[in-house]
């Protein structure tokens, strides 16, 4: 998908030294919507996600793809001392340097955000770690499970009654990609003023907290911690899912007015005036009744007849689709939210579509992810090396090249 339009970060030149889900989301935001994003993986192997082999395409890793396109590739031996030289001499020329190592690994390997900083005062350094860089946790590993269990999302996750429940999406990960572009974009904003670069520092734990804004309103409020309502939302009702004859469908009676309306669909206006489901507080109190009450109407007729009934009235209402329903709608593909590539090995795929839209500097989706190595001659020929150059370091074995 091509606009023949730079993005709104065209000209930030990215470093992306992370793997699996965290730091690759928040690279490939940054690469859609301009940036140059130069992924450097490690030898040997490269991105743990390339081992997911399951499902693959073309013997290439489906997971891997879907979190590294439209980024170029080198693949670099940081343990080896003319390896962390190449990534030294790239880092003078680098806007932001984005890493989800473990702790210490990197200063541990002197390329951590205290020596980077001395090649390139302006550097924007992004760690994104599981707990964060300060606290009791700060070198403890991370990994979405544990995020989610540790923030207590599991506890308000899944029926009432039943096990601790993640979230069927990897929140946490995926979050914390988010939170590191937003505040790489923040401080590329302060570098654009001052010239100045820093640490940009977030986590797993940070980014799986800041889900919990309604769940920590109310146990600051009460000191009660909340459990898990299924579908239910923990502050009105009726708002969850209710199964119809043919499926599901979430019914968002957010306030007064649009219960109401929910009532008059369902042919029970006097519901509005039954003590237990008059206003939002007694219908929290009697919700058992009241999804009782409410299944048993909404069961008779399909999933398509009562969501046309719902946008009759106005009242917010939409189906539970599978995850392949949701890819297939027509609403998805108008928002360009699924795009197709061509990889050179895996061949004709598709993608994700970037989630943020601009009107004067568009996203674009134009490069597949790379095959680990892809373009390391090309790469290095931009920061100054020559082919010859670039053959040594190979026969050192201190990068990797396609």
């Amino acid at each position: 998908m091509s606009h023949g339009k730079p993005g709104p970060l065209a000209g930030m030149r990215v470093l992306e030294l992370t793997q699996i889900m965290s730091g690759p989301t928040c690279g490939q935001l940054l690469a859609d919507m301009g940036a140059d994003v130069i992924k450097v993986e490690k030898l040997p192997g490269g991105d743990d996600a390339r081992g997911y082999r399951d499902p693959q395409v073309n013997g290439v890793s489906a997971p891997f793809m879907m979190m590294n396109r439209n980024k170029r590739g080198i693949a670099i031996n940081l343990k080896h001392d003319e390896g962390k030289g190449v990534l030294r001499r790239m880092v003078r020329d680098a806007d932001v340097l984005v890493e989800n190592f473990r702790g210490d690994t990197l200063d541990k390997l002197g390329l951590g955000y205290e020596t980077m900083r001395t090649l390139n005062p302006g550097l924007i350094y992004c760690a994104i770690t599981g707990y964060g860089r300060t606290g009791p946790y700060a070198d403890k590993g991370g990994f979405d499970l544990i995020a989610q269990g540790f923030a207590g999302l599991m506890s308000i996750t899944g029926e009432p009654g039943g096990a601790p429940a993640k979230n069927g999406n990897a929140v946490s990960d995926t979050n914390a990609g988010i939170l590191a572009a937003l505040g790489i974009v923040a401080a590329y904003v302060h570098k654009l003023k001052t010239g100045e670069g820093q640490l940009v520092d977030t986590s797993l734990s940070d980014a799986a907290l800041q889900q919990l804004y309604w769940h920590a309103a109310i146990f600051f409020a009460t000191g009660v911690s909340s459990a898990p309502t299924g579908s239910a939302h923990v502050l009105t009702a009726p708002y969850q899912a209710f199964e119809t004859r043919d499926g599901w469908i979430n019914i968002g009676g957010a306030n007064q007015t649009n219960w109401e309306r929910i009532a008059e669909v369902l042919g029970h206006r006097e519901w509005c005036e039954d003590p237990r489901f008059a206003t939002n507080s007694a219908r929290m109190a009697y919700r058992e009744a009241l999804v009782e009450h409410m299944s048993a109407v909404l069961r008779t007729k399909t999933r398509a007849q009562w969501q046309a009934a719902f946008d009759a009235a106005g009242v917010p209402a939409g189906p539970v689709h599978t995850v392949g329903e949701a890819l297939s709608h027509p609403q998805t593909q108008a928002r360009g939210m699924v795009v197709e590539l061509d990889h050179p090995q895996a061949g004709r795929t598709r993608a994700l579509g970037c989630p943020v839209h601009f009107s004067a500097t568009p996203t674009q989706v134009t490069r597949p992810a790379p095959l680990l190595g892809q373009h390391t001659r090309e790469l290095l020929r931009e920061f100054g090396y020559s082919d010859a150059q670039v053959d040594q370091f190979i026969s050192k074995n201190a990068i990797g090249a396609t």
